[in-house]
């Protein structure tokens, strides 16, 4: 499985999703204005890297173009590659995330070998971490997680919120990724796990 940062799994499924709209195998300049990027210095770093990781290819017979890799069975979506839609989950206040029958394609790079789901995001308290209103996360089912991990955290059995986890002799605190906004302590008992940060979705449209 590709170790993709988050900035190279955005780029990949933009790619997976929007290169058939290009009539040509895009430039670097082009996909800057598409991402909406400023540096192209920065966009040539992220696809080297999708480059090596074999999902990404250089154009022989056109300067600057790129294509997807042509391993079909990498980069598109097959129709059983869905994961279980639970609703919404808070980057900000906790509210409720609502376990339903929805599901949604995932590309295979974005998730793990276990068990995973998808959540969208309300909010923008971990903006600072790239995750955005309106994006999708993908989350790997889990009742653990490392210090600095991001996580689903069912709060008092009621409200789930995203967030990174510090846990402390006797507390846990949830630190969210805006400036504006404070971290949140509770105690133990009070903090369920329900999962990890693997992957992240976004449309552009």
């Amino acid at each position: 499985m590709p170790n993709l940062t988050r900035r190279q799994q955005e780029i990949y499924e933009y790619l997976v999703e929007n290169l058939d709209r290009f009539p040509h195998p895009p430039t670097l300049d082009e996909l800057c204005a598409a991402l909406g990027l400023s540096s192209r210095g920065s966009l040539h770093k992220q696809l080297q890297a999708l480059i090596q990781e074999g999902l990404v290819e250089p154009m022989n017979n056109q300067r600057r173009g790129i294509r997807l890799a042509r391993h079909p069975e990498e980069n598109t979506i097959a129709d059983d590659n869905r994961l279980p839609l639970y609703g919404r989950i808070a980057a900000g206040q906790p509210i409720e995330a609502i376990a339903g029958h929805e599901t949604i394609s995932v590309p295979p790079p974005l998730c793990t070998n276990k068990p995973c789901y998808v959540l969208e995001v309300k909010g923008d308290s971990m903006i600072e971490e790239g995750i955005l209103d309106g994006d999708w996360v993908i989350i790997e089912k889990r009742d653990t997680a490392r210090n600095g991990e991001i996580v689903v955290a069912l709060i008092d059995g009621e409200e789930a919120t995203l967030k990174r986890i510090e846990q402390q002799q006797g507390k846990v605190i949830l630190h969210p990724a805006n400036a504006s906004m404070q971290a949140m302590t509770f105690l133990p008992e009070q903090v369920q796990i329900q999962g990890v940060l693997v992957g992240q979705m976004r449309s552009y449209h």
